[in-house]
């Protein structure tokens, strides 16, 4: 599918549930893989989705949601599209918790990431470049 200047992106409505999360992150990291992302590109793209999904199947109370991969001029773009108004809660990890890192580890490995208010939720997104052989762009 094509989005806007050209970039292709792949958009799935699902329902974030932990039995579905593996399926997913496989899906989405399939995808980055036909858009050319290489291992590293599609190792974060698993991990990213996951944190995502996962927020939306602990925090949500609506757990349907839209999946978006896309790839941009300098990268790939990932989003997901929930039901809730509420911002994502990020915070400095208590490394003796069980959860609570997720969103923060991801913030450290992305160019960068947010959310925005969309009409009935929000759409929580992080971004990376592609990578080259002489290097990220």
């Amino acid at each position: 599918m094509q989005g806007p200047e050209g970039a292709e992106k792949y958009t799935w409505d699902l329902t974030a549930a932990p039995q579905t999360i593996e399926r997913w992150r496989a899906r989405a990291a399939e995808t980055v893989a036909l858009l050319g992302g290489d291992q590293d590109a599609v190792a974060l793209t698993r991990l990213g989705v996951s944190e995502l999904l996962s927020n939306v199947a602990k925090h949500v109370t609506d757990p349907r949601c839209v999946l978006i991969v896309g790839r941009e001029t300098d990268g790939f773009r990932v989003t997901v599209r929930d039901r809730s108004p509420h911002p994502p809660a990020m915070t400095i990890p208590d490394w003796d918790a069980e959860s609570g890192r997720g969103l923060w580890l991801l913030a450290e490995m992305v160019r960068d990431w947010g959310y925005s208010r969309i009409p009935g939720g929000k759409a929580v997104w992080f971004r990376f470049p592609v990578a080259h052989a002489d290097g990220p762009r």
